[in-house]
Formats: C-alpha cells, sequence, structure tokens
C-alpha cells in the first residue's frame, strides 16, 4: 500500500476512534459538550435514545471496536493483502450501518446528533477513498473472500471428519445444486480471459485449468466445473469392469505436506454404468475420460489388462458421449498386481499403444504418465509413446517415495498404504514436463499436474512447457474458489510478462 494511502485512511480511522470514545463518554455520564441543541440538533437525546444500545450494550462502544479494528488491518495489510480485504469489507458494514443509523435519527428519533453524524461522515470516506484507491483489491474482493470463509471457517469444520465422507458427500451435493446456484457461481467464478483462451488440437479452451482424474470418478460434477471457472475436466479414472475400492483407509490427509493420501486404486462404477447417464449431453467445459484397467487379480498378465482396457475404450465409442478427450491412465501406483503386470515395460507399453492404435479413435489420447522413474528411463517411454497416434501426455501421477523430503513423517507414518498428491510430486512433475517439452514440443501437447496450490504453481509448470494444468488436492487445501483465483492472476502474469497470450508463454523458461 502507497504511504500516502495508508495514512489518509489511518487519519480517517483515527479521527473516527476518538468520535466513538467520547461518545461513549457522552453515553455513560449523560452529559453532552460542544452540541448546541436545537429543535433538530441534541446529542444527548440521541445517545441516550432506546435506539442508542444493542442488548444493553452502547452502539459508541461498538464504534470503538469497529475503528480499532480498522487501525489493526490497516497495519497488517502491509504484510498481508488478506487484511486489505479485511479492512475493505468491514468499511462496507460501516457505510451500511451508518446509513442505518442516520435513518433512525431522521426518522424514528427525529433529532441529530453531530459526533454521529461525523461519525457517518468518517465511514463514508472510508468507503468513497476506499472505492478509488483499491480497485484492483475490490474486483477481487469477492472471490478472495469466499477463499477466506472457506480456508478458516468451513476448512477446519470439514477437515474434522474422515476424507472421503466429506468428499463423497460434497460430490453430491455439487451434482444436485440446482441451476440458479450454479447460475450465481458462473456470475462469481467462471470469468473467462481472452488472453487465457488457446486453441490445442481443434479444441478451443478458454481456461488452462482443469480438474484431474481421481476426484469426480462417478461422474457428477459435469454441469458445474465450468461455473468454478475449470476449462475442462476428467471423469475416472474409469475401468471396463466395477471396482469397489482398496480397503480403507482411500483418502486422508496430510496437512502439513499440503498433501493427500491416494488409495483408492480406481474405484469406480464401471466404465457403462459410470457414463451412460452421460449420453448425448451437451458440456460447457471440455470433457475428458480418463480409462485404465480394473483393479483385479484375475487380471494377472499383461496380456489380460491390455484386453480389459481395450473393452473399456470399446465401450465408451459405442456411446453415445460427447467427450472431447481421453485419458489412458497407466501410472496408478494402487493397483493389484500393479509390480508384475505394468505398462512400464516399453515392451508392454508398445503392445498396449498399438492396440489403442487399432480401434482409430476420433478423439485425441492422452498418457497419464509416473513421476517416479528416472528421467532417462522417461524419455525411452516418450519414444514408444512417439511412434503412436498419441496427441499428448500427462505428468503425473502421485508420489511414491514415502520418504520424500517434502512429506512429513509422522503424517506418512499414520498411513500404512497408498501413495501421495499436492506439493510432494511438485518439483518431479516440473521436471517431467521440462524434459518432454525439451525433447517432444512440436511432437506431444503437454498437461502439468500436481502441487498446483496458486496461479504462481501454474505458471511454473506452463512456462517449463505444459500448454494446459489440471489439479485436486489444492482444491481440497484451498478451497473451490482457487480455479477463478488462479484464472484472474495468471490473466495479470502474462500481461505483467509481456505476452499476448497465454500460449505465447508455454516453454518460455526452457
Amino acid at each position: 500500500m502507497k504511504k500516502g494511502y495508508f495514512v489518509t485512511f489511518l487519519i480517517l480511522s483515527l479521527l473516527g476512534l476518538l468520535d466513538s470514545i467520547f461518545l461513549t463518554w457522552e453515553h455513560y455520564a449523560l452529559a453532552s459538550v460542544g452540541c448546541p441543541v436545537t429543535p433538530t440538533i441534541n446529542c444527548l437525546a440521541v445517545t441516550t435514545s432506546i435506539y442508542s444500545e444493542i442488548f444493553g450494550i452502547p452502539l459508541a462502544l461498538f464504534g470503538i471496536v469497529y475503528y480499532s479494528s480498522l487501525i489493526t488491518f490497516l497495519f497488517l495489510s502491509r504484510k498481508q493483502k488478506m487484511f486489505l480485504h479485511f479492512y475493505i469489507l468491514l468499511s462496507i458494514f460501516g457505510i451500511l450501518f451508518s446509513v442505518y443509523l442516520v435513518f433512525i435519527q431522521s426518522l424514528l428519533i427525529k433529532m441529530y446528533c453531530i459526533y454521529c453524524l461525523i461519525s457517518a461522515g468518517l465511514s463514508f470516506f472510508n468507503f468513497i477513498f476506499g472505492l478509488i484507491f483499491f480497485k484492483s483489491e475490490y474486483k477481487t474482493l469477492v472471490v478472495d473472500t469466499f477463499g477466506y470463509a472457506y480456508k478458516y471457517i468451513l476448512k477446519p469444520i470439514l477437515f474434522l471428519f474422515d476424507a472421503e465422507f466429506v468428499h463423497e458427500n460434497m460430490v453430491k451435493i455439487g451434482e444436485s445444486l440446482p441451476k440458479f446456484i450454479i447460475n450465481i457461481f458462473n456470475k462469481i467464478f467462471g470469468k473467462r480471459y481472452s488472453n487465457l483462451k488457446q486453441n490445442i488440437l481443434g479444441l478451443n479452451f478458454y481456461s488452462p485449468v482443469g480438474l484431474s482424474a481421481g476426484f469426480d470418478y462417478e461422474a457428477r460434477l459435469t454441469s458445474v466445473l465450468s461455473s468454478l471457472g475449470f476449462g475442462f475436466g476428467t471423469i475416472g479414472t474409469i475401468s471396463n469392469s466395477v471396482y469397489e475400492g482398496n480397503p480403507a483407509p482411500r483418502l486422508g490427509r496430510l496437512p502439513k505436506s499440503l498433501s493427500l493420501l491416494v488409495n483408492k486404486g480406481f474405484k469406480n462404477l464401471g466404465i457403462v454404468e459410470t457414463l451412460k447417464k452421460l449420453e448425448s449431453l451437451k458440456f460447457k467445459h471440455h470433457l475428458g475420460v480418463s480409462i485404465g484397467r480394473t483393479n483385479s487379480a484375475v487380471l494377472d498378465t499383461n496380456d489380460k489388462s491390455i484386453i480389459d482396457v481395450i473393452e473399456a475404450f470399446k465401450k465408451v465409442k459405442k456411446l453415445k458421449l460427447n467427450n472431447s478427450y481421453y485419458e489412458l491412465n497407466i501410472s496408478c501406483p494402487n493397483l493389484i498386481n500393479s509390480v508384475n503386470v505394468k505398462f512400464y515395460d516399453l515392451k508392454v507399453l508398445e503392445k498396449l499403444l498399438t492396440e489403442v492404435d487399432k480401434l482409430n479413435l476420433e478423439k485425441p489420447v492422452f498418457v497419464k504418465m509416473p513421476i517416479d522413474q528416472t528421467e532417462n528411463y522417461t524419455l525411452q517411454m516418450l519414444k514408444v509413446i512417439e511412434k503412436h497416434k498419441i496427441k499428448g501426455v500427462i505428468f503425473g501421477n502421485l508420489q511414491t517415495n514415502k520418504n520424500h523430503p517434502s512429506l512429513n513423517k509422522e503424517e506418512v507414518n499414520q498411513f500404512k498404504m497408498g501413495k501421495y498428491s499436492g506439493k510432494p510430486t511438485f518439483e518431479a512433475s516440473n521436471a517431467l514436463i521440462k524434459l518432454a517439452f525439451k525433447n517432444f514440443r512440436n511432437r506431444f501437447v503437454i498437461i502439468g499436474t500436481g502441487g498446483i496450490f496458486n496461479a504462481d504453481d501454474a505458471w511454473i509448470k506452463i512456462t517449463n512447457g505444459a500448454s494446459l494444468v489440471q489439479l485436486i488436492t489444492g482444491m481440497i487445501f484451498e478451497g473451490p474458489q482457487l480455479i477463478a483465483q488462479i484464472n484472474r492472476d495468471l490473466s495479470e502474469i502474462v500481461k505483467q510478462k509481456g505476452f499476448k497470450n497465454i500460449r505465447d508463454a508455454v516453454g518460455s523458461a526452457v
């Protein structure tokens, strides 16, 4: 905040504080100083009227708290933007309450208190100067306030309950939201920015931010995602046959590590059951379908697993589904037989992709890649993928190293099974995005996922070579308004860095 602005608001708030202290004294002393008594002016009549208290507490005393809070937020705002938003919100409340008090004096008491009018005037100027000096902060106020409410009120409550229980119920609530609520969300969170629009593989993306596979695995949120600002979202991962999920716990929180424990193992209703309700529907965002092999001990060979995956793709082809793309998930570390039956083997990967090629899919396919392989081996995998009809790669999946330095050991020790999302995946994902861009920038569309908690995190992935980004964990920790915040802040970063469009920034750090 500029020094001049700070001094202006500090003077206004200090004057208001002194005025409130004086009014409080008048109320308790039953005296009035310096206030003339006329047919329309009588300070004592106003400060001792039945309207001068709430629950026995003088309104002037609330004024002391109000102006003291403004001063506190003003000083704190020099270190953190959140408190400037609190200052603005409080000043809005102040002007509304001042209007109410002037209304009371004018129509009910029918007398005015000079010092009360001074307080109302100070609130007025506080509000007006805020509108003038803090235009950018007012633009971010509504969305960011949702974030504060989630982070400091709702999240502490939700985190008291089992993570999977909360996830399943929140998804059900999202599915059942009435249309007028979705329209309100769209007004608040769904703003589109021209410098974020891209055409990728013939698809127009109005936002580079998408929902990763693993969140909406029952296809419940297809009507709400765009209203939160998502440009695309992936259903699944879904498999050919139903799987009820690995033994609990399937989901856990690691707050100190900014991570989620994930152990669902492709929990899903099966490809047909999941997607049949979406037949012929149209979507405001680009819808993707993530497909993986059924998590079953019966699939104990690579050939059986390949047949299972291909069968799932064939079933989707038969449905009249308006999806925009597919994801082929070859990298889930939580599957039965995942050690013995794995698509990482180059010969097995070659065979799988050859079978996918034979399907002649009209929509682009992206391969969801692991992040726990060496860069050299990842390059070898990419060289295999390059020979096939795959349009892009996604980096990447979960962190499998329990001893990763980003993980808090106490939190890790709470869970026996599962792998880790969020910040523990961030650096490895970034490195592999960069690797893929250096070697295959003209061959693959690269999607970056893992550890995105703000626009700066997304920007790192984009400048390392990702044309699009995906997230889940950041939304759990920061709130569903995060997507709107990332879109807004990315648009500003693009301008600040001198790019006309975000596509010009892709790979600019490589």
